[in-house]
């Protein structure tokens, strides 16, 4: 079969292989409880909530991939959606890496989703998909900021940091997850960036190659200290009364 007349499938690579240290004490960041419910099951559905997406790839602790796939299998997730579990890597990007490795063929596009993003809304992630869909190799939802932001020469020391900057904030961006891409695009870049990157997306950005900015969303925010999990909570309390979530 030609790629022109290939059937474009979605999949997502969910790296939750992390502990998630200023969280606290305590199990992986991606295992904690959020409203009874592991944070990563509420990220499996977040992502195969979207109709578009038929295979989940959870990268798990390297240790714990026997313990993951059992949580998977004993919550509730759509029939239509396929998931695997693998074992993960030392860094972030060798974990996706190996996400994308157990990857079938026949998957043209590849979400890589954060497990500490439990609660995006399957609009964002069709509106990533989309765009891939429609041509862009990279894809990031991302919110205009709403905090002036100071670029400082670092201290290691503890004392103040001298501002050396103020970038136009009408140009900046925090940008969240699912990241979309074309997956062979994905592929190469992980194939040829190696030095450390904070996200995906980045790594396109030094192949050369276009990256967008789809709006992201309130909701999609990243838990990753304590009072972001009251936050999620509270979230979820409001969509359990509006909704019945």
């Amino acid at each position: 079969m030609s790629d022109e007349a290939r059937p474009a499938r979605t999949a997502a690579v969910i790296p939750a292989a992390g502990r998630g240290v200023r969280l606290g004490p305590g199990a992986p960041k991606a295992l904690r409880g959020l409203n009874g419910t592991p944070m990563l099951i509420h990220a499996v559905r977040a992502m195969a909530a979207s109709r578009a997406v038929s295979l989940v790839v959870v990268v798990a602790p390297s240790d714990g991939a026997t313990e993951v796939k059992n949580l998977l299998d004993t919550h509730a997730l759509p029939e239509r959606t396929d998931y695997l579990v693998v074992p993960g890597g030392r860094t972030r990007q060798e974990s996706v890496r190996l996400g994308l490795d157990a990857l079938p063929e026949d998957i043209t596009a590849v979400l890589v989703h954060d497990a500490a993003r439990p609660l995006v809304p399957v609009d964002t992630v069709d509106a990533v998909i989309e765009a891939v869909r429609d041509g862009a190799p990279a894809v990031v939802p991302a919110l205009p900021l709403a905090d002036t932001v100071k670029q400082v020469e670092p201290r290691g020391d503890g004392g103040p940091e001298p501002v050396v900057g103020t970038p136009e904030r009408a140009r900046l961006r925090a940008v969240q997850t699912p990241q979309g891409f074309d997956r062979d695009m994905l592929v190469r870049a992980h194939a040829t960036v190696t030095g450390d990157v904070t996200d995906d997306a980045s790594m396109v950005e030094q192949l050369g190659e276009p990256v967008v900015v789809v709006p992201g969303h309130e909701e999609a925010f990243k838990v990753t200290r304590p009072l972001d999990l009251v936050l999620a909570e509270a979230v979820l309390a409001r969509r359990r009364a509006n909704d019945g979530f």
